[in-house]
């Protein structure tokens, strides 16, 4: 049985280093599922209503009143005055100003941007146009340049509008595998250059300061700060996770009433059909903007979300260690409990991730855990299914014959209680034997096909009894029967149980003989014997075919007493063992001190009688000891009276007495040595 958990213990440990292999090697599809699971949590929590930023939409409306787009830049110059009137504290302007107005109104939209904090829009691109805008990095370790991001180029705006502008941030995008945008960098490089993104620009506008600081260490950035704000934890390619919680009050540019603005960041974008850029993201399609407004009011509320790096190495820890308890719950446990501790571990995933989540904005990966607790779990589960099929169908393969159905079932539920091959044990042994089969035999005549139906008739009546009493049913031996208890199931009563056994066949056999005797078949006689003692019990036999079976002196013993059972007249024989076993439940009678053939020392033996009521037979039983005492001692003359009165009161033991007595007459002409110590030494089997 340990081989086999051993062999379940391989098959899912095996799964579970090819899957982490795998989660190492993090392979396209492993990547995107983890991706995908940290999308859910931004899926279920709760949105937020920004309080600092607020968008004008120039929507569809906007566009039938001003014209097509591009309007002429004095009306976005009257857009950024009409925000700034109703108290705007910043104006957003993610639009891109690369070319000269092309109605001439460059000079008013400048005078706006000079006489207010307006933030214009530049962008990565592959060939570049205007005048991009740098900012200055201060680096705190080793250079930045090496982790931020490269872009051949820049799109800016003209020089006019970039000096008037209170700062130009980039507007990026930088999708992950699966085209959706989840992080953003807060710095690229395009020709040894920093240029700011645009919410990393609002902040030192809002700030007043000239430029950046960055730390830096082997590992990359690790943190990008204004000077005089609280320093940003990036990973080391200065991307944040943008947490998309906020939802942004917003009015149309065609709007009158813009009271709203009062004290907030302002955003004036395109949301107009066409003309807006839409981005994916892990809760929708967005514009380009909202991008931008939500990770700016996600670095103002100090309320980002973090993936630290040795999260991976954390998450793969723990995904050993939960497949590991599996994979030894899966061994050791009863099926019902390996269900719930299974649930228990696949949901942990997700509910410590969802913790760290919704408590310290951290994102921990549970879809490869959870993947690799499954597989783990179904690959396990799975195998020790098989193994214990197979090994249910080779137990009731092996054992249907010998025990009842009930032990094969408990045998096929608990593997455990089976120990084979060459176990010492102590068993109690039947053997029994057919009286008068040549009787039966000649009433048969030459029709063996009746023979052997009235046989096998027999045989499952008799074998009946040894089942249902917990009995292993050895063998078939001719017209005997081969029985054991306390194999291969522990049983504390097994001689008690072979003695009950033997009693009901008794009484199976008169129920048989009255059955046959209408049919007119002669009666069949029974001698059973049974011994006590330790044994070697186990799979025995050659590597072609072996049979669940015991060796040893006690087996040879049991077998010799059925065999004696007939000389000495009696039905059932039991030895010493059995007999103090079971002497408080039955009523014994001692036979006799026999050295069986082959023996030289001496065993009791003793025989079992039905008496209804166990009290009455003990006066009997004293004078029947008395009767073996006189014949220990030689007293011939009164152990022969004694016997003859036995006869009378003991009747079941009639011809047992009448051997004793004709033993007795034989010892009487020819007397023992003086030093006889009572054994008779039998001369057959």
């Amino acid at each position: 049985m340990k081989f086999l958990k051993l062999k379940s213990f391989l098959v899912g440990f095996t799964i579970l280093v090819l899957l982490t292999s795998l989660r190492i090697s993090d392979p396209f599809f492993i990547e995107t599922a983890r991706l995908k699971g940290l999308d859910y949590y931004q899926r279920t929590q709760e949105k937020v209503m920004s309080e600092n930023i607020s968008v004008v939409e120039i929507d569809e409306q906007t566009l039938e009143q001003n014209g097509q787009w591009p309007w002429s830049r004095d009306v976005l110059a009257k857009g950024v005055e009409k925000a700034f009137e109703n108290g705007a504290s910043v104006v957003v302007l993610p639009i891109l100003f690369s070319e000269p107005d092309r109605f001439g109104k460059d000079e008013i939209f400048i005078e706006a941007l000079k006489k207010y904090p307006v933030i214009t829009g530049q962008s990565a691109a592959i060939k570049g146009k205007g005048a991009p805008i740098p900012r200055g990095l201060a680096t705190i370790g080793s250079s930045a340049q090496p982790w931020l991001f490269e872009y051949p180029s820049a799109i800016g705006p003209i020089p006019e509008i970039g000096a008037a502008s209170a700062g130009t941030g980039m507007i990026i995008t930088a999708p992950e595998v699966d085209n959706i945008v989840r992080r953003m960098p807060l710095a690229v490089q395009i020709n040894n250059e920093v240029y700011p993104s645009f919410p990393l620009e609002v902040l030192r506008v809002i700030s007043g300061e000239p430029s950046y600081q960055a730390k830096v260490t082997e590992a990359g950035i690790t943190a990008i700060r204004v000077k005089g704000s609280p320093a940003i934890s990036t990973d080391a390619n200065a991307r944040v996770w943008i947490n998309f919680k906020y939802k942004f009050p917003s009015v149309s540019y065609s709007d009158k009433d813009w009271s709203s603005l009062n004290g907030k960041i302002v955003f004036i974008s395109l949301t107009a059909e066409g003309l807006s850029n839409t981005v994916a993201t892990p809760i929708n399609i967005t514009y380009g903007h909202e991008l931008t407004a939500q990770a700016l009011q996600m670095l103002i509320n100090q309320d980002r979300l973090e993936r630290p790096s040795e999260f991976d190495l954390y998450e793969i820890i723990a995904t050993v260690l939960i497949s590991l308890s599996i994979i030894f719950a899966v061994i050791y446990l009863p099926y019902f409990v390996i269900i719930i501790y299974f649930l228990v571990a696949i949901s942990t995933p997700y509910l410590l991730g969802s913790h760290l989540f919704l408590k310290y904005n951290l994102l921990a990966d549970y879809t490869f855990a959870t993947f690799a607790i499954f597989v783990t779990w179904a690959g396990t589960l799975f195998m020790r299914f098989i193994i214990e099929f197979k090994l249910k169908q080779q137990i009731k393969k092996q054992f249907g014959t010998y025990l009842s159905p009930d032990m094969v079932e408990k045998l096929q539920k608990n593997p455990d209680l089976l120990k084979l091959g060459g176990d010492s044990r102590e068993l109690s042994i039947m053997f029994t034997d057919v009286r008068g089969f040549t009787t039966i035999s000649e009433h048969y005549g030459n029709d063996v096909q009746g023979l052997t139906k009235i046989m096998n008739r027999y045989m499952t009546a008799m074998t009946q009894a040894i089942l249902d009493n917990n009995g292993t049913l050895d063998k078939y031996i001719g017209d005997a029967q081969m029985a054991f208890w306390n194999a291969p199931l522990d049983n504390d009563d097994h001689a008690r149980d072979a003695v009950k056994t033997a009693m009901q066949m008794l009484s199976s056999l008169d129920t048989f003989n009255e059955e046959i005797a209408k049919e007119g078949v002669p009666a069949f006689g029974m001698g059973l014997g049974i011994n006590t003692g330790t044994v070697v019990v186990g799979n025995m036999g050659s590597t072609q075919r072996f049979d669940y079976t015991c060796l040893g002196d006690s087996v040879n013993l049991a077998s010799r007493l059925e065999g004696q059972s007939k000389p000495y007249g009696v039905k059932i024989i039991i030895g010493p063992l059995t007999y103090q076993k079971i002497q408080m439940s039955y009523c014994c009678f001692e036979l006799d001190c026999i050295a069986v053939k082959g023996k030289k020392e001496g065993v009791r033996i003793y025989t079992v009688l039905q008496y209804p009521n166990k009290i009455s037979y003990l006066p009997v039983l004293a004078f029947h000891n008395t009767f073996l005492s006189d014949y220990r001692n030689q007293r011939w003359d009164t152990a022969i009276t004694n016997a003859k009165w036995l006869m009378d009161q003991n009747k079941e033991l009639k011809k047992y007495y009448e051997a004793m007595i004709e033993r007795i007459e034989e010892l009487k002409k020819s007397p023992p040595e003086a030093n006889w110590d009572g054994v008779f030494r039998a001369t057959s089997k």
